[in-house]
């Protein structure tokens, strides 16, 4: 009865935390980039004092889904879809690099080249500013073109690279931010050749239909776990019973 306790009561709390993960991810299913995360339960021993049957059920993250969301073709000049273990350098609020696979870019007032969220783009040599021109052009390596303001194309000229890095997903962890970055002891390299698909975005690779079966799945799960709690009480009450008749 301590054991069922104790693995209900646990497991209700982890459950909510899971619930709260897939929720999470559903909130973002129409976010450009976005890679859904997943969780997993398993059981873990309580340390410390206490009977050995007690047992906690713990949530351990189990990473996040590194498949490719569709390319969407948008026809915007500033929109890229990054190609497989592509991953775009942005300057994230702390001033460290992260990585994105988020690809609708726009100018700021300034000329500074950033991310829907807002985070400076960086280039080889820092974050993108882009000189005042007619037109402005990424190329499919990441090259950066513009057609100086008065001028003809004639004078298209290169001003830029965008800083892209090939990554495998066991080199990168997810950060609370949603912002992606090296784990210890790892080095990106800068990606060579072809990185990205100019005028389309990469959608985000959430299922929507299996995010909402485990929705319904991780609901029932808590309705047991609350129901067993029930009961353990229930039985817990009825042996005090038995005790004070006998």
């Amino acid at each position: 009865m301590d054991r069922a306790l104790y693995v209900a009561m646990t497991g209700a709390k982890q459950t909510l935390q899971a619930q709260a993960v897939n929720s999470h991810n559903l909130a973002n299913a129409s976010t450009v980039g976005f890679k859904a995360e997943l969780a997993a339960q398993q059981a873990m021993n309580v340390e410390g004092g206490g009977l050995p049957s007690r047992v906690n059920t713990l949530l351990k993250g189990s990473g996040w889904d590194s498949t490719m969301g569709a390319v969407q073709q948008t026809g915007r000049d500033l929109d890229v879809a990054l190609d497989q273990d592509r991953w775009l350098a942005v300057q994230a609020p702390d001033g460290s690099e992260a990585y994105t696979r988020g690809g609708e870019l726009s100018l700021d007032v300034n000329g500074q080249l950033r991310t829907a969220s807002g985070l400076a783009v960086l280039g080889d040599g820092g974050p993108v500013s882009i000189p005042q021109s007619s037109s402005l052009t990424l190329g499919s390596d990441g090259s950066i073109s513009i057609v100086p303001l008065g001028q003809g194309a004639e004078t298209t000229a290169t001003v830029g690279r965008l800083r892209v890095v090939e990554a495998r997903p066991e080199q990168l962890e997810r950060g609370p931010d949603g912002l992606f970055r090296t784990k210890a002891g790892q080095a990106l390299d800068a990606a060579p050749g072809k990185v990205m698909t100019t005028g389309a975005v990469e959608t985000s690779n959430v299922n929507i239909s299996e995010a909402m079966v485990n929705m319904i799945q991780l609901a029932r799960a808590f309705e047991m776990q609350a129901k067993l709690m029930r009961a353990a009480e229930d039985n817990a009450q009825a042996a005090s019973s038995l005790v004070r008749m006998g």
